[in-house]
């Protein structure tokens, strides 16, 4: 648990002020990191692309595409300063919030078959495992890691 006290925060817009600092949590989260020419289509694309701020500081942030009655999480990362606080479960209850208010009846997700923590937090957010993509994920190094297919009812 990270000594950190929990701030208020709220969600914003995703914006090019943001990118600077969405980069530097990005590269920290992940081995393989999303450019910040994916963030910037994704805005510009119209996807719900969500920042988590307090404080003006970027706790965290969401891309979400809809699809036909479905939802689709492509992104959703929490500074690792501010992990193991909540976060992801408050941006997961925001995401189902907005799909079911655009008649969304699913959400889905793929996540690295490797990325336990993260399969624990879906799980107990009520999502359940539908399937696996082979060689879903580029690795360091070369080659490909599975992802977890996983869906939320809505």
């Amino acid at each position: 648990m990270s000594a950190l006290p929990r701030p208020e925060a709220g969600f914003e817009p995703l914006a090019l002020r943001h990118l600077d600092a969405l980069m530097a949590i990005e590269l920290q989260a992940y081995p393989e990191p999303w450019s910040r020419g994916n963030f910037l289509d994704s805005i510009n694309a119209g996807y719900q692309c969500q920042a988590l701020v307090a404080g003006g500081e970027l706790l965290g942030y969401f891309v979400v595409m809809m699809g036909v009655a479905e939802a689709h999480l492509l992104n959703i990362t929490v500074a690792p300063a501010w992990q193991h606080q909540g976060w992801a479960r408050v941006m997961l209850d925001a995401i189902a919030l907005w799909a079911r208010g655009r008649g969304a009846q699913a959400l889905w997700l793929e996540v690295r078959v490797s990325n336990e923590r993260a399969r624990g937090i879906y799980t107990a957010g009520g999502f359940r495992s539908v399937g696996v993509r082979r060689g879903y994920y580029p690795m360091l190094g070369g080659g490909r890691e599975d992802a977890v297919v996983m869906s939320l009812t809505l």
